[in-house]
Formats: structure tokens, sequence, C-alpha cells
């Protein structure tokens, strides 16, 4: 095997300063999840393995490592919200993140505003120029390849309201950039956001 290439075998260690999983497989779409107690209390909570995966329904899910809050709720209440992290609410969206008690309201934590939603029960973030409103479908409890499983929770749900601010439609397009999202990046601290410059256009082969 080459020289030029590192490799390694996860189960064995990555041999680096840092584990380098997490900015190979970036920037990361961040999961601001909004969920409510059976009690009513609020949780926001910034999740880094987020991602969409189907259309019809249109479906999202998040990866909680640990059974937290978060996954407790929409559990126990069916329902939960997605929230765009900007780059204006990053600092917000950071609050969100301290470890604190269940009975703690991060929305207040982080001076944010809850937005009722339309059809489900759990607020959104008024300050976001999008999200979305869910009803789970799934959690899924993790495993690995020899069938052990994971302390990694799965959380999907299907997306029966999405909101966005109507600047953000450019002839009836959504302007990704305008938006300014914030994506998880490698290391501890590193995020990137999207602009303008960055875009570039690439239509799929046409079927022969």
């Amino acid at each position: 095997m080459s020289d030029d290439i590192h490799f390694y075998q996860p189960s064995d260690g990555h041999g680096l300063p840092h584990d380098p999983f997490n900015a190979l497989v970036a920037p990361r779409p961040i999961g601001w999840i909004s969920s409510k107690s059976p009690d009513g209390v609020l949780n926001l909570a910034p999740y880094s393995f987020f991602n969409a995966f189907n259309y019809r329904p249109p479906i999202v899910g998040f990866a909680s490592i640990g059974y937290k809050d978060s996954v407790r709720n929409i559990q126990a209440t069916g329902e939960f919200g997605w929230n765009l992290a900007t780059r204006p609410l990053a600092d917000a969206m950071n609050q969100s993140c301290a470890a604190v008690a269940p009975e703690v309201n991060e929305f207040e934590l982080s001076g944010l505003t809850p937005e009722p939603s339309r059809i489900i029960d759990v607020p959104r973030v008024k300050e976001t120029p999008v999200s979305f409103e869910c009803r789970l479908s799934q959690v899924l409890r993790l495993t690995g390849a020899d069938g052990a499983e994971t302390d990694t929770w799965l959380v999907l749900g299907e997306v029966v309201g999405v909101h966005i601010a109507r600047h953000l439609l450019k002839d009836g397009i959504y302007d990704t950039a305008a938006a300014e999202p914030i994506l998880r990046a490698g290391g501890p601290a590193d995020y990137f956001t999207v602009s303008e410059t960055s875009r570039f256009q690439m239509y799929r082969p046409k079927t022969r």
C-alpha cells in the first residue's frame, strides 16, 4: 500500500491527534430539533448527524448519541420540529447545546422565541427563516455489523408542515445561500457556511 495513504481500521484506533471521521463526512446539516415533554417542558438541541432521507413523503432524521431528552420527548409525544441553523443564529444554536437538566428550557437559555406550529403541538424557533413540523415515523437503535447494539438512536420523522421566509423564495425557487445555513465540520469547533460564490451547477446525464 502506498505510503501516501493513511489507512486505519476504526476498531484498532486511528493513530491521529483527533478522530478524522466527523471531518471526512462533512460538512453536515445541523439537526436543530425542538421537542416538548409530556409535561409541557420545551427542549431545543442541535445534532450534528442529521439529513433528509425521502421525497414523498418527505422524511428527515437525526441520530442522538445517548438516549437524550429529545429522543425521550419525541417517543412520548410523536412530534418534533426542525429549525434551520443560520449564521446569525450560530451563537444561539451553540447556547442550546449546553448540557443541562431536563427541566431547563433551552429556548429561554439561548434567548430564542418559541413560535406555535400550525399542525403539531411543538413550537418552532421564531427567529429562523426555515423550519419543519414533523411527526415521528420511526426510532431505531443502531447496531454494528456484528449485531451489537450501540448507544445511538436514529429518529426519523415525516415532514407535515414547512415554513419558509418569503424573502428566500426568488421567482419561486428557494435560495439556499441567502439563508446562510451553517454546517458542522470536523474538529471540536469547526463549522462552515454556504455562500453564493461556492455555487456551481451540474445536471444529471441524459438516459442513453
